[in-house]
């Protein structure tokens, strides 16, 4: 058991010396002491021996413990959460990550603060993460990740179709498929009310790209959801899930189609998913995950945050290019080579050479099959459409580019994806097969406006 006591701690680092794993698998908040907190905390924990520098019987500031007596009541769900963290298992309660100096731009203060020195925000950007997780912010501001809401600003096209087509020009509801859409997994950059509290356009979201007042780009609990903050959570594949679906990026469904989710989802009850930080190695799993390939120290290699970092291809693009530029707002970040390397290292772990080469060759001829025979050839068209004048000044009535936009954005990329992730029906029926469908009707209106110098009614 670890009992946070009212010590009059001023929230300074905590001090890792006795650090002792909890007895208990129990994890209560005390409800009837005004004046103690006590965590018992087992989950989450994982092997203590493994960590270093992990702090634990920390004492507890006389306003962190007024925040944790208050919102145990008020919101009750907060508290279970963070009860069976390892933020509460070190001490670290709502104060360590909601306090801000008085001239932050997030700066508010509760009711019960007014007339004190204390500010907090109802935000917790990544630089609060960082003061204790500097290596992994540094590592998420390298991936393609910290662009995730950055990238559309200058898309007037995608504004376009969100805010004119989808939201119908509306003034007063036209955002609304941005706000419950795109920016819950995109990020949005985050504007403040008067009182320097975020504003209901903006706020809440679970965006990854999220811009935050003061200038941090990104979002930690996008996959370690608050304010449990489990490693356990994230390495499992559905917190990808969220928004890695769909018909545009159906990666967890490519995933659940694949061998590997074939064994995750028969096999994973008893898997270990809370080993330390570069510790979670095969034999904790029989199958990877979302984070096993892109993320896990496994092998030779270390955790990270950029999981940009393992990528040849960029898949997602109109045309698959390898990736070969340090600019995070590139679509080609990374580099290519070294990522493919790192990639097969992952590989390694389970699979011989033979088998590790032949399955990236049997992927690299879908990725150039798809660039050489459909996107290039559907983009010559388009472009000598454009030049002649035949193509409709709004994409979305003209079904030239509604099936452009679907060969590369959908179709294209469940082939390439699916390939290069083990789903063969998303490579095949979902992939290559409606591309040649969306091939046979492209060609077909090509041929029919050229020859005719006219667009169909």
């Amino acid at each position: 058991m670890v009992a946070c006591q009212n010590s009059g701690s001023s929230g300074a680092a905590p001090d890792a010396e006795g650090a002792s794993k909890p007895a208990s698998p129990a994890a209560t908040v005390d409800a009837v002491s005004p004046t103690a907190v006590v965590v018992e905390v087992e989950r989450n924990v994982g092997d203590l021996s493994t960590i270093g520098n992990l702090a634990v019987n920390r004492g507890m500031s006389e306003i962190g413990k007024e925040c944790v007596d208050c919102h145990k009541t008020e919101n009750p769900g907060i508290i279970n959460d963070w009860k069976d963290s390892r933020h509460a298992h070190a001490g670290v309660t709502c104060i360590d990550c909601h306090e801000v100096e008085s001239d932050s731009p997030m700066a508010t203060q509760h009711e019960t603060l007014i007339g004190t020195d204390t500010y907090v925000s109802v935000l917790v950007p990544p630089s609060t993460c960082q003061r204790c997780h500097p290596a992994e912010v540094a590592q998420f501001a390298s991936s393609g990740h910290v662009r995730a809401y950055k990238q559309i600003i200058p898309k007037d096209s995608l504004h376009a179709l969100v805010l004119v087509h989808e939201g119908r020009a509306n003034p007063e509801l036209g955002n609304a498929p941005d706000e419950t859409g795109c920016m819950q997994c995109h990020g949005t950059e985050i504007q403040l009310d008067e009182n320097n509290r975020p504003i209901q356009e903006t706020w809440p979201n679970m965006g990854m790209g999220n811009v935050y007042p003061d200038g941090s780009v990104g979002n930690c609990s996008t996959c370690h959801t608050r304010h449990k903050f489990t490693i356990a959570e994230a390495r499992k594949p559905h917190a990808c899930a969220s928004c890695h679906l769909g018909p545009d990026h159906p990666d967890i469904e490519i995933y659940e189609n694949s061998k590997h989710g074939h064994i995750y989802n028969t096999d994973s009850d008893d898997w270990i998913w809370d080993s330390a930080p570069d510790t979670w190695e095969p034999g904790d799993y029989r199958a990877p995950t979302c984070a096993t390939c892109h993320m896990s120290g496994i092998g030779e290699l270390n955790t990270t945050h950029n999981i940009t970092e393992r990528l040849y291809w960029n898949l997602w693009a109109k045309r698959s290019e390898v990736r070969n530029s340090d600019d995070v707002l590139s679509p080609l970040l990374g580099n290519g080579e070294e990522g493919r390397e790192k990639m097969k290292l992952v590989c390694s772990s389970c699979h011989s050479a033979l088998h590790t080469d032949s399955f990236f060759e049997q992927g690299d001829k879908a990725v150039r099959l798809y660039n050489e025979e459909y996107f290039d050839v559907a983009e010559a068209w388009r472009v000598e459409l454009a030049e002649a004048g035949l193509l409709k000044d709004n994409p979305w009535t003209d079904d030239f580019q509604r099936i452009y936009y679907h060969l590369w954005h959908h179709e294209g990329r469940r082939a390439r994806q699916g390939a290069l992730m083990g789903g063969p029906d998303y490579a095949h029926w979902h992939g290559f097969f409606e591309l040649q469908q969306d091939m046979y009707e492209l060609e077909a209106i090509y041929n029919e406006r050229m020859e005719s110098g006219t667009i169909e009614p």
